[in-house]
């Protein structure tokens, strides 16, 4: 093996290591068995976990904003809804 060709793998490797890496992860604001919650599950996941009386509100990048409008429209975590 070559010196380039090992750089070269070498800067795959890192690239794909990287745009792996700066994936966000989501905090998302559902109604679930009839109440809110904030959770890092996609809709998939909490139809699973909770059934299929789940709905999705909005999804943020931050917890403290998916909090904030969870407090905002619903009177926080835990209060009732429907979906």
């Amino acid at each position: 093996m070559t010196i380039r060709s090992a750089l070269a793998i070498g800067a795959l490797l890192f690239t794909a290591h990287a745009a792996q890496a700066l994936e966000p992860q989501y905090y998302t604001v559902y109604c679930a068995d009839g109440r809110i919650e904030v959770s890092m599950w996609d809709l998939e996941q909490m139809q699973v976990r909770r059934g299929s009386d789940v709905c999705q509100f909005t999804r943020y990048t931050s917890y403290s904003s998916a909090l904030t409008f969870a407090d905002k429209n619903f009177g926080g975590e835990g209060e009732p809804c429907v979906c």
